[in-house]
């Protein structure tokens, strides 16, 4: 991974992004991207756009890489002051750890600790004893965990503190950590892709030849919660293709490996993915010398098979990351972004066969 990779990766996924509070991220891609795209605007749905003019009539492409993170958003302030949650996005507490996270309040950020309590306790705290596996052995879910803010219902309320209030994981715990040839860290998903895409700007921007048709590159808000922003955009924007990067899983389930090789997905839980797409990213992956993997993932849905599900994108296609432990504390080859990128600028040179 290139060094100034690595750092805008740090950058974005140190950056606090929840479904419908992405502006931070956001502000980050658009300085990214000033002078690298020829049109750069926010939708009213949020999402960054940049259009990258083609040189003539090839068929349009949007490509989609999400901004918000998964995160859990307040139900409700107890009088004490502690903060029941769930989730935004499909993420299990065992997933995020528990610890520190970020309350933000409409005028006040605040520090508190995600906790279920202490283990030396017995059935007259049930809510801490049927966790245990050798007691009640039920699986870790939310009603189970709150947050500890160490603020009064009042002092919470003066800091903007109420039901719809989002929580993040801690900037504490977002540090990018290097293991070998790989790099770990809490939201790859989607941030790596955020940066493969201003990678791909760069790349087409760098090469001096314009893509023959236009792209849009979208930067998507409320992916985790249904594909809200994309869908947005392919109804709104010209063109009939939509290409979604994402995160992959690395699992024997699919054949799929945490290596440096892109992921072309042909079906997900949503819908199958345009197979004349696919297999020209397959082809072009092998001339460049990094044969992408061939995958169908059941338990997925990506920004583009959301669009195209819902009927707003009439062609679908998903180049995908291939990661361990997604929605958890990930994991991808440190060689995997760049060479996602540089086959995703190589489909915008030559986007039909």
């Amino acid at each position: 991974m290139p060094i100034e990779q690595s750092e805008l990766l740090q950058e974005l996924m140190s950056t606090y992004g929840p479904g419908g509070l992405e502006d931070e991220v956001r502000a980050i891609c658009e300085r990214e991207l000033e002078g690298t795209v020829d049109e750069l605007w926010t939708d009213p749905a949020g999402n960054l756009v940049g259009l990258v003019r083609g040189r003539g009539d090839a068929p349009v492409v949007r490509v989609t890489a999400h901004l918000d993170e998964l995160s859990m958003i307040v139900k409700r302030v107890e009088p004490d002051g502690t903060l029941r949650v769930e989730q935004l996005g499909v993420m299990y507490p065992g997933n995020f750890g528990l610890g520190p996270v970020a309350v933000l309040g409409d005028h006040e950020e605040l520090t508190g600790v995600l906790t279920l309590g202490s283990e030396h306790t017995t059935q007259e705290s049930p809510r801490i004893w049927e966790t245990k596996p050798d007691q009640g052995d039920k699986a870790l879910d939310w009603t189970h965990v709150y947050v500890f803010t160490g603020r009064s219902a009042e002092e919470l309320h003066d800091a903007g503190v109420h039901p719809g209030t989002r929580v993040c994981v801690h900037r504490s715990k977002r540090t990018l950590v290097q293991v070998g040839d790989f790099a770990a860290g809490f939201f790859m998903d989607a941030r790596a892709l955020v940066a493969a895409s201003i990678a791909a700007a760069q790349d087409l921007r760098e090469g001096g030849q314009r893509p023959p048709g236009d792209v849009y590159l979208v930067f998507s808000t409320g992916e985790e919660m249904g594909g809200i922003g994309a869908s947005y955009a392919a109804r709104t924007l010209p063109g009939d293709v939509t290409l979604a990067l994402d995160v992959g899983p690395a699992e024997a389930e699919y054949q799929t490996e945490v290596d440096a090789a892109p992921i072309v997905v042909y079906a997900d839980a949503l819908a199958a993915y345009d197979s004349a797409i696919a297999d020209h990213l397959y082809r072009i992956g092998v001339e460049l010398g990094v044969p992408p993997t061939r995958a169908v993932f059941s338990s997925f849905e990506s920004d583009a098979s959301q669009a195209k599900a819902s009927g707003q994108s009439a062609q679908a296609a998903l180049l995908a990351l291939p990661t361990l432990s997604t929605h958890g504390y990930e994991v991808v080859h440190t060689d995997a972004i760049g060479n996602l990128a540089r086959l995703l600028a190589e489909y915008l040179r030559r986007p039909v066969p």
